[in-house]
């Protein structure tokens, strides 16, 4: 069976090659490079002048890659840093059920920014994720991430691979499934994954809230100490939380809404939140909030 694959799996490389993305064999059945390490590496051939990495051995030669995958039934890895690509992995929960798959943490991201889903190619993956593919912004080198997003959604840039649609593991087959262009990069997206600018002023801690209830004040303050004190990957949910938390509050007008935005805002970006991902986090917690929000109980 793995023999009758062959024809199929060169077919696939030589088709992500005529689309200028160099490819490399991957392990028959599996996502690791079939390519030799470098502790193996006998310095002869390509690696006579010192060992060449997978990265740097990917390729759109024809002929290489006939020769490669005439040698076994290798599946297909395109390398997406000389590729020029950036493809965001979708994944799967790998243990519990009731955790949301990539899918649905990435939608949510994209709806809490005011965006909409990318349609762009899309590769269903043997695990039933999704990979979306799109072209690298010139001028930006940018790596791999692991959650950087949102979680269960990676992304494989420089120093980094997919495996190409066409190869198959023992969990299933990674097949397109929506054959668009492949689009841009969206600029929101490239602001995401570069690195936070440090702010270029002090960070303006919380200050209490004047002309208050005693409450609020309380709330305001351990609110604020909860952002300050969050990490990744908590930062975002834990601002979420805390602007939910105040939004009665701004409802009661017990404090101004400017209040909570200016230091939560700058709460948020003083852990490497974005300011654009603490905007809009502040703006559509708070607006949940001071809709719902049950009139203040009186004695």
């Amino acid at each position: 069976m793995t023999h009758a694959r062959k024809p199929a799996l060169l077919a696939a490389a030589l088709d992500a090659a005529t689309r200028g993305w160099p490819v490399l064999p991957l392990r028959p059945g599996g996502k690791r490079p079939a390519l030799h390490g470098e502790n193996a590496c006998t310095r002869t051939g390509p690696c006579a002048g010192g060992h060449v990495k997978w990265e740097q051995r990917a390729t759109t030669d024809p002929d290489r890659i006939r020769a490669a995958w005439s040698a076994g039934a290798f599946n297909v890895g395109i390398a997406t840093g000389p590729a020029g690509l950036l493809v965001i992995d979708l994944d799967k929960p790998k243990s519990s059920a009731d955790t949301p798959c990539g899918v649905t943490t990435f939608t949510a991201l994209c709806e809490r920014t005011g965006q909409t889903v990318p349609t762009t190619r899309t590769v269903r993956t043997a695990s039933g994720g999704r990979h979306l593919y799109f072209t690298a912004p010139a001028g930006v080198r940018l790596g791999n991430t692991a959650g950087t997003l949102t979680p269960l959604v990676d992304t494989r840039a420089h120093g980094g691979y997919v495996v190409a649609p066409g190869s198959t593991t023992p969990g299933g087959s990674y097949e397109v499934i929506h054959d668009d262009p492949v689009l841009p990069l969206p600029r929101w997206l490239l602001d995401a994954l570069q690195p936070a600018p440090k702010p270029d002023r002090p960070v303006q801690i919380a200050r209490p809230v004047t002309g208050g209830s005693r409450v609020a004040d309380v709330a305001f303050k351990r609110e604020t100490a909860a952002i300050l004190a969050s990490r990744e990957p908590h930062r975002e949910d834990t601002l979420f939380r805390a602007a939910r938390s105040m939004g009665r509050f701004v409802a009661w007008g017990d404090i101004p809404r400017h209040v909570v935005e200016e230091a939560f805002q700058s709460a948020g970006e003083s852990v490497g939140l974005k300011p654009y991902e603490c905007r809009s986090t502040l703006r559509s917690a708070l607006n949940w909030s001071i809709r719902t929000c049950r009139p203040r109980e009186t004695a």
